[in-house]
């Protein structure tokens, strides 16, 4: 076992921690067992606080910059108050409770390229510091594994699950970011939108789900080629809720269809509107806001991670296929039509 070194401030001779985690698999309310494993060093150290904070890796804004050092999104004091003796070994046991909220790392074993850790707070002598994290992979909640199969058996593809600083907007979010995980088009939608972006956003008594169609003020992530990539237009969005209770009564593919074909009557209901307002306005203007909207278009497909959306094989979500195989058969649908 190699320990990692906390408290570097204190200089040779401090203590040395390690934290070791129950592998077994966490869902979102779930808990984390394990043990902080603390070793003295060459002289006695009194511990003021020994604490575990739960960090994640957030983008910060639409330009995909990351928050630097994390996000710390629930902590948990273990212990306070003791003195380590030289050469001294103690185990501190832990049953960490995961917040409902916890984005998920992984569908299917496949990595989201989402990063969560648990970190080892520790202060002695004034001094705070803390240790590198311990990767925490969380699995999707049986409520989840239905609405995102359901999207794959209807086609949709995987492009990206990010973390994003802020607030879904009425929602009742309590953790100061959330997942949104972008897809592409069914090959029957194509025509209708670029992508979707899904949050779900879990609580003790369900969960909520928040679909938009084509994200105002996100870079086009790639979902189409250039060539046949729909203008910029107001958003759309829906927002419903799940109970964890009956799942298995409800036709899930059938639900969430209808969830989508409604998106895509709200966006076409909006577009129309702005179109009536935009034929109002004059021909110099119209012109500015055509020109902007074609260069808007103009940018790289950004967030296309292909490796990503390979679920084939999976029992749930096994339709939710690669957003390449995706966009290849949808350019195909499209050409033949």
């Amino acid at each position: 076992m190699v320990f990692k070194r906390v408290l570097g401030s204190l200089g040779v001779g401090g203590p040395v921690v390690d934290t070791v985690l129950d592998r077994e698999p966490v869902r979102p309310g779930g808990v984390v067992r394990g043990q902080v494993r603390l070793r003295g060093g060459g002289r006695a150290c009194d511990i003021e606080h020994l604490a575990l904070e739960l960090v994640a890796r957030v983008a910060a804004g639409h330009g995909g910059e990351e928050r630097a050092g994390g996000v710390v999104f629930d902590r948990l004091r273990l212990s306070g108050g003791f003195r380590l003796d030289t050469r001294e070994h103690r185990d501190v046991p832990f049953t960490l409770h995961i917040p409902w909220e916890t984005p998920l790392t992984e569908l299917s074993g496949q990595p989201l390229g989402v990063v969560l850790g648990i970190r080892i707070e520790l202060a002695s002598a004034g001094a705070k510091d803390h240790g590198d994290p311990e990767e925490l992979i969380v699995h999707p909640l049986p409520a989840q594994e239905a609405v995102l199969g359901a999207l794959g058996r209807l086609g949709f593809g995987l492009i990206a699950a990010d973390l994003r600083l802020g607030h879904s907007t009425g929602t009742g979010q309590t953790l100061p970011f959330h997942q949104e995980i972008e897809l592409t088009p069914a090959p029957r939608y194509l025509h209708a939108m670029n992508e979707i972006a899904l949050t779900l956003l879990t609580g003790p008594d369900g969960m909520e789900v928040v679909l938009e169609a084509d994200k105002r003020g996100r870079p086009f992530s790639g979902a189409s080629s250039p060539g046949k990539r729909l203008p910029g237009g107001p958003a759309a969005l829906s927002r419903h809720t799940v109970s964890h209770e009956g799942l298995e009564r409800r036709d899930w593919t059938a639900e969430v269809d209808s969830w989508i074909q409604a998106l895509i009557a709200a966006r076409t209901a909006h577009t129309l509107r702005a179109g009536a307002i935009t034929s109002g306005v004059t021909a110099g203007t119209a012109a500015g806001a055509a020109g902007g909207m074609v260069a808007a278009g103009l940018g790289d497909a950004l967030g296309n991670l292909e490796g990503l959306g390979g679920l084939d094989g999976s029992d749930d979500l096994a339709g939710l296929k690669d957003s390449k195989d995706l966009r290849d058969s949808g350019h195909e649908e499209a050409d033949q039509g």
